[in-house]
This record gives structure tokens, C-alpha cells and sequence, in this order.
């Protein structure tokens, strides 16, 4: 048995597919194949099920899966303690991260990390969907609001100011709402699942959930931007979503005596991982970087 079947195995599970492991790795479908049949052979058990639509791990390759990552993660950190003496992080380094956050914000700062460790193969998926960062074998990721309760460490990296506006071409047509309870008579551009839950607001030094509905609901900020400046409603929204618009005047501000909640942007990793240098060196980084 091979390092490289044990990460090519990872691989395939994170990734669904032998195709989809081989695109990820640079390496032919049927070398990706070869190497499983290989593994399974060494080990005598039968770790994946193939069939034309789908692959599935067996309950002997899903409690293999979780030491094929404790020993590589485990190599990793070896290959780490080797790197500090040369004062150089080095290996590979998954991180997720949210979409419009990642692209405007993070994007230029990462490239601007991997020039300072050039030695550091840095993998990105930028999504906004919650991911598994254990399961899908992810370093780090960065996420954006309440982190929910989980064995995951995490370090706060600072907050996102939200503001309510929409386009002058919706006010000058809707009228400008001037108390929080004028919401429910406009149309309000919602993003995830505030159409369940509603906006919530600081009123006077209490915090109130205000019941919202409207023509859309998004899972991407940018979106809702656009549909806001379109004249479709009312959104609320990071400012670095909506900043530049307002800035244009495509979008003005309303009901700011309200306060809408910040959201906390935090970075989260697996408790085994909190010895890496990478993802020190990498917060730290954030930390000084999003702080200007």
C-alpha cells in the first residue's frame, strides 16, 4: 500500500467519482481505477461500490476513509514540523470559502499569501452552500454568521456590517419605509432562508425578527444586489455585497436607525488540524490583512 492510493482513495470519496478524483488530481480515469483495484486488492476488503450511476464506500472502506486521513494528516503535519525548520510552510492546504466574500475579498489576499509561501499548494472551493469540513476533507474554511455547534475549533476574524436599501426607482414607486413594521407592505429581496425567518433588526435597543416576503429569495448576495438595483425591493445585505452600489447612488440606505445585526466572519477547522502551522500562519495573516 502506497501514500498516494491513500490520498487518490480520499480523493475519490470527496469527489464522488473516479473522473471526478482523476480532474482533481491531474491523473487519467484509469489510472485513478488501477490504483483503487490495487488498494483493495492489498487490503483483501472492498472499500467502493461501482455502478453506472453512482459510487458508494462500503462500511469497511468509510472506517478505512477515517484513517487514510488521520495518516495523512499525520504525514502532513510531519512534512510541517520539517518545513518550520526552514522557516518555509510547505504541503497542501484545502480551504473553502463563501462566493461573493471569497472573490472580493479573499481573492487577492490569498494570492498575495502563496507569494510570501510559494512552497504552500493552496486548494480553493468558493461556494454557499455549508460545507462538511471534516467529511469533504477540507483544512479550513471561512464562514460568515452564527457558527453553529459542532467539534470544529474557530477563530473570529472580525464582523460584517448589513444595511437595508434599495434602487431610488423602487422608493420614488414604493414610498420610503420610515418604522420597521412598514416592511411587511413593501417587497423585500430575501437572502437564504429569511423568507422563514424573517429580518432581524435592533429597534431601540431590542433585538425584533420582522416577518418579510417579496418576489425573490437567493442563496447569492450578488444576485439580490442586482434585482435591488433592477428596482425589484428592498434587501439586506453586507456592505461589501452592496458598498460599491452605494457609492454609485444605484442604491440608498433606509431604516438605518434600525441596526441590522452584523454578521461574524470566523474561520473553522478540525480539532486535529489545530497544530498546523499553515492554518496559524494563514489566520494570523486574515487577521492583519482584513483589519486594514
Amino acid at each position: 500500500m502506497q501514500i498516494e492510493d491513500l490520498r487518490i482513495y480520499v480523493a475519490v470519496i470527496n469527489a464522488g467519482s473516479f473522473t471526478a478524483a482523476a480532474e482533481q488530481l491531474l491523473l487519467s480515469k484509469q489510472y485513478v481505477s488501477r490504483r483503487m483495484a490495487t488498494l483493495e486488492a492489498s487490503l483483501g476488503a472492498r472499500l467502493l461500490v461501482r455502478n453506472t450511476r453512482k459510487l458508494s464506500v462500503t462500511d469497511a472502506g468509510q472506517t478505512f476513509a477515517q484513517h487514510a486521513l488521520k495518516i495523512l494528516d499525520n504525514i502532513q503535519e510531519a512534512e510541517q514540523s520539517v518545513s518550520e525548520h526552514r522557516r518555509e510552510l510547505h504541503g497542501t492546504f484545502r480551504l473553502s470559502m463563501p462566493m461573493s466574500f471569497g472573490m472580493s475579498h479573499l481573492s487577492p489576499l490569498l494570492a498575495t499569501f502563496l507569494a510570501r509561501h510559494p512552497a504552500v499548494q493552496l486548494h480553493t472551493e468558493l461556494a454557499d452552500r455549508y460545507v462538511d469540513v471534516i467529511g469533504e476533507g477540507f483544512d479550513m474554511a471561512i464562514r460568515i454568521g452564527t457558527l453553529a455547534d459542532s467539534t470544529l475549533m474557530a477563530r473570529r476574524l472580525g464582523e460584517l456590517k448589513r444595511v437595508i436599501c434599495a434602487s431610488p426607482a423602487y422608493l420614488q414607486r414604493a414610498g420610503t419605509p420610515q418604522v420597521a413594521e412598514d416592511l411587511q407592505h413593501h417587497a423585500c429581496l430575501r437572502f437564504g432562508r429569511e423568507g422563514q425567518y424573517g429580518w432581524e433588526l435592533n429597534v431601540e435597543g431590542k433585538t425584533k425578527v420582522f416577518a418579510v416576503c417579496g418576489p425573490m429569495q437567493s442563496n447569492n448576495g450578488e444576485v439580490l444586489r442586482d434585482a435591488a438595483v433592477a428596482g425589484l425591493g428592498l434587501v439586506l445585505l453586507p456592505e461589501f455585497i452592496v458598498g460599491e452600489a452605494l457609492k454609485r447612488g444605484d442604491l440608498v440606505t433606509v431604516l438605518d436607525a434600525c441596526h441590522p445585526s452584523s454578521l461574524m466572519l470566523s474561520a473553522v477547522y478540525p480539532q486535529h488540524r489545530q497544530q498546523s502551522e499553515t492554518i496559524r500562519v494563514l489566520i494570523d495573516f486574515l487577521l492583519a490583512e482584513l483589519g486594514r
